[in-house]
């Protein structure tokens, strides 16, 4: 049997405070799941924007790929592909959200200038550059908001499986222990009374 469910006033004294501090500690939760939920919603709007104007852009870059393949050639356009710069800029940091790490991704500013000479290509090549290029930059962007979106999703279960476990099981269960001892007590105290009122009684005679 567990030493802190015998009805003692010091055992009825933890129970209330563990009680309070679980009934404190599902407050915390719900507040964090609460925010998290909140975080979360606002990222799903900005990446369903953001998805939207990556298919937008798509189109358009598709489209002007095509004419620049059609005006220059497949070969030509492939070949100037290759003096493209690899992109090595991006860079990954972390900011906090009750507890959960979010990615800031970062890279460095895109640089307007053509790898390729303006007066050996057509106006297609370049639009199909610019639009490719703002592909990758909201490409990036989505994917810091999808990795942070996961990652808050993650929490909020794992949040709310705690709330629920101090919702269901542990605050029922010190609720029920405070009550038994405190009942215990006061049936000990009745009993302790009457033996008094006896013990009186019998002196009297």
């Amino acid at each position: 049997m567990n030493p802190n469910t015998f009805p003692t006033k010091g055992n009825l004294i933890l129970a209330k405070n563990s009680l309070a501090l679980a009934k404190q500690g599902f407050d915390l939760m719900d507040k964090k799941r609460n925010i998290l939920i909140k975080e979360i919603m606002g990222l799903i709007d900005q990446a369903q924007d953001i998805q939207s104007q990556i298919d937008e852009t798509f189109r358009t870059a598709y489209a002007a790929l095509q004419r620049a393949n059609i005006e220059h050639g497949i070969n030509y356009v492939q070949e100037i592909s290759f003096s493209v710069p690899v992109e090595n800029s991006i860079r990954i940091k972390t900011r906090s959200v009750m507890g959960t790490e979010i990615p800031l991704v970062e890279a460095d500013p895109i640089v307007n200038e053509p790898t390729y000479a303006y007066y050996t290509t057509k106006r297609s090549l370049d639009e199909a550059k610019v639009s490719f290029e703002k592909v990758k930059e909201l490409t990036i962007r989505l994917s810091m908001i999808e990795n942070s979106a996961y990652r808050l999703a993650t929490n909020i279960k794992k949040t709310q499986k705690r709330a629920n476990a101090l919702k269901n099981i542990t605050i029922p269960t010190y609720t029920e222990l405070t009550k038994s001892i405190q009942n215990a007590l006061e049936e000990k105290e009745r009993e302790e009374f009457t033996r008094l009122k006896v013990i009186k009684r019998m002196h009297s005679k």
